[in-house]
């Protein structure tokens, strides 16, 4: 992941922890130029996505940090694994353990989640993907721990595709009136999707030529009605309720995506962990991980 895309949320969390006054507790415990070593750890099985995020979190604090990653983003590791070893000084590795553990946690946590339901689909030829329910100003680095999951991204914001939704439609004056605005506004190189509750209103967006589909809430019934009247002359993207549980017999419907919203916002946190320890012998040799 480009560092350019984390760097700022990264330095708002550190002074989001930081505060005025710093770490209090670390500076009040501990020496200064002590050195510590230790070891990042995902303390459950899962999919680690963040790994780069956590190691930059520390080295913000420490320029000089020295480390030696084992695992990045997308490994699925067995509980116990040890992403990295770290060395360097002990003050900074405290004062940015738990902001570097809480995006660890949480991005490895949505990549978790994220792989556990492409398994469950597997051999469908359905695709997992997230939605804009998203942590704002963590939006890149969600949608990026899905991807690091095996799902796919729905549209990055408003700015890049183009979902006419229940609101829209009623404002606009109906299905044809906001598509017909929606074409004019995107231009030839946006894709137009309409969200319907009903397959008649299928069947209308589709004598426009609409290009993609969000089939909202539709039962298993619906959804494979809907996969016969379209023909395969539109994307269907399957939304709404959609469990775990439930994710495969979605997907054998046919449709061509799953999207859900709680991969983002309800996932939870994998539990990591950084294992610390007096520094007795520092090797100013040892590996390095830009």
């Amino acid at each position: 992941m480009l560092p350019l895309l984390f760097e700022s949320v990264v330095d708002a969390a550190l002074r989001e922890d930081l505060g005025r006054g710093g770490d209090l507790t670390s500076e009040g415990t501990i020496p200064p130029g002590t050195r510590a070593r230790g070891d990042l750890v995902a303390r459950a099985a899962g999919v680690v996505a963040g790994v780069e995020v956590a190691l930059h979190t520390f080295r913000r604090l420490d320029p000089e940090l020295s480390l030696e990653q084992r695992h990045s983003d997308g490994d699925r590791v067995p509980a116990g694994t040890v992403l990295a070893h770290l060395a360097g000084d002990a003050r900074a590795l405290l004062a940015a353990e738990r902001t570097a553990l809480n995006f660890l946690g949480h991005l490895s946590g949505i990549a978790t989640a994220t792989r556990d339901l492409v398994d469950r689909v597997e051999g469908t030829g359905a695709r997992i993907v997230c939605t804009r329910k998203t942590t704002p100003g963590l939006r890149a680095l969600e949608k990026y721990a899905v991807r690091m999951g095996g799902g796919t991204n729905h549209r990055t914001g408003l700015d890049d595709g183009i979902l006419i939704k229940d609101n829209h439609r009623r404002v606009a004056g109906g299905v044809g009136p906001a598509v017909a605005g929606a074409r004019q506004r995107g231009g030839h190189m946006v894709r137009i999707e309409l969200e319907v509750d009903t397959l008649d209103e299928l069947d209308q967006g589709l004598a426009l030529g609409v290009e993609a589909f969000l089939l909202d809430n539709m039962s298993l019934e619906e959804l494979r009605e809907a996969v016969r009247r379209t023909a395969g002359r539109a994307v269907l993207e399957a939304s709404g309720g959609i469990t775990p549980d439930r994710a495969r017999e979605v997907a054998e419907t046919g449709v061509d995506l799953l999207s859900l919203g709680w991969l983002t916002h309800s996932s939870p946190s994998l539990d990591v962990a950084l294992d610390l320890d007096l520094d007795l012998d520092l090797d100013p040799g040892s590996p390095s991980t830009p």
